[in-house]
């Protein structure tokens, strides 16, 4: 308050403070960039912006908050500058804070507020600060809140609604917080649109992606010839999962299918391949406790499923595709028999079962929990090698759930033969109470008549 060269300074230092946020947020803008560019996901970059964006709108509305609270002091110490120069008996020295406690009531003449007087001076657009008490208020969370909520107010009307004076300051600083307003709603209406463009294009990509997955599994179902319930149960289950955006694999579409539709379609397809199996034919208890325990499986072409020399550790029923069963020289590793292809619908691996349920391994087999396991050492040899000709899909029963379905199988027969076995002695021990009654009967007649005989 010491005069002209007091509030250039402090315009000065205004500038500078107002300035120094400008690296603030070319140094956001930059790290912003640099992430969106090592960023492949346009999804993921929309939200960054709009973060972005929502930042910047905080920041700029407490920034301007800020300024517009302490323009308005400064505008206040102009105007009691000028009313002291008008009003006799006043100086600079007259602010000075061991003088503060002196009654200038001069400066309500001068500086009117309530109401206000634009003739004696305007505040325009700080005037608001003044009459809402905010300046001399000492109460920091309400100065705080109050200013912020001027600068976002303004910054989302583009200052629409500032009525300012003809200070040429405060006419810059409208100009700012209209520009400033005005870019970020651009901004904001940019990221807008990039996020409808890629929420469009998203859109478009999973309808096609949805087309693409269900004719492939169209297919796989007409190439497996399941019936038309199953299918439309399968389709409703695919389109399902594909709406909650999630992938499918058509080449492996079992594990995608709930478990009760998947041991229906295993049903449907493995069945008639466990029938061909001789074993299995007239026994379907068994066939189905196997069915339950087979596993698909997925070779890719011109893969190996075994070779000639190794453990027999699986039975494969083929669905699809097709496979060469073949002998090889072991010096060279050519071919010496004709191969044999084995096409969809069938099997091999049948040594398995045999190795299973061969009365002959009786002995070999282990005692686990009190019950018979058989020991995988004792696995057959292959003395073929099994290599994929196509792709092939099908159903395999490993070693260990053999050894399951045997354990099992072994155990429902011991409890056959003992309920068969208690069934027996329960109509022995009827068939001698009868026998036993029938005799006290004879034996009571036999002696009534042999008593009405000697009394005659």
């Amino acid at each position: 308050m010491r005069g002209a060269k007091f509030f250039n300074k402090m315009k000065y230092l205004n500038a500078v403070v107002l300035f120094q946020y400008v690296p603030r947020v070319l140094r956001l803008y930059l790290s912003w960039r640099k992430l969106s560019s090592n960023d492949n996901n346009l999804a993921r970059i929309v939200w960054v912006k709009a973060a972005f964006n929502f930042f910047l709108y905080i920041l700029a509305s407490h920034v301007l908050g800020a300024f517009w609270y302490l323009f308005s002091i400064e505008r206040e110490m102009a105007c009691w500058h000028i009313a002291c120069t008008k009003h006799i008996g006043c100086n600079s020295s007259s602010f000075k804070c061991q003088l503060s406690l002196r009654n200038h009531t001069f400066l309500n003449d001068y500086c009117p507020v309530e109401p206000p007087n634009t003739t004696l001076f305007d505040f325009g657009i700080f005037l608001d600060a003044l009459q809402s008490g905010t300046v001399a208020s000492k109460d920091f969370p309400r100065k705080f809140a109050y200013c912020f909520w001027w600068g976002l107010r303004n910054l989302s009307s583009v200052g629409q609604n500032l009525q300012t004076s003809t200070y040429i300051w405060e006419t810059l600083f409208a100009v700012l917080i209209s520009i400033f307003g005005l870019l970020l709603f651009l901004y904001f209406i940019g990221n807008l649109q990039t996020y409808m463009q890629l929420a469009t294009q998203r859109s478009e990509d999973i309808i096609q992606s949805v087309k693409f997955k269900e004719r492939d599994v169209d297919m796989w179902i007409h190439r497996n010839d399941l019936p038309p319930d199953m299918k439309k149960e399968i389709m409703s289950n695919i389109t399902h999962i594909l709406k909650k955006k999630k992938d499918v694999d058509v080449e492996k579409l079992l594990p995608h299918l709930p478990v009760d539709l998947r041991k229906k379609i295993k049903n449907y397809l493995c069945k008639p391949l466990l029938r061909k199996v001789r074993m299995l034919e007239n026994n379907e208890q068994l066939l189905q406790m196997i069915c339950d325990h087979l596993k698909p499986v997925y070779y890719n072409e011109q893969s190996y499923i075994v070779r000639e020399g190794e453990p027999l550790d699986a039975m494969l029923f083929i669905t699809q595709g097709i496979v060469w069963n073949f002998t090889s020289d072991s010096g060279e590793g050519t071919v010496s028999s004709k191969p044999q292809c084995i096409e969809k619908d069938n099997f091999f691996g049948q040594e398995l079962l045999d190795w299973g349920f061969c009365e002959e391994n009786e002995k070999d087999k282990e005692f686990v929990d009190g019950s018979a396991s058989l020991n995988l050492s004792d696995l057959p040899i292959s003395t073929k090698t099994v290599k994929t000709h196509t792709k092939v899909e099908g159903f395999a029963l490993t070693a260990e759930d053999l050894r399951t379905v045997v354990s099992k199988w072994k155990t429902k027969e011991v409890s056959f033969i003992q309920a068969v076995w208690r069934r027996h002695q329960l109509e022995k021990k009827n068939q001698l109470a009868s026998e036993n009654k029938n005799w006290l009967s004879f034996s009571f007649s036999f002696f009534k008549n042999t008593s009405k005989s000697s009394s005659a």
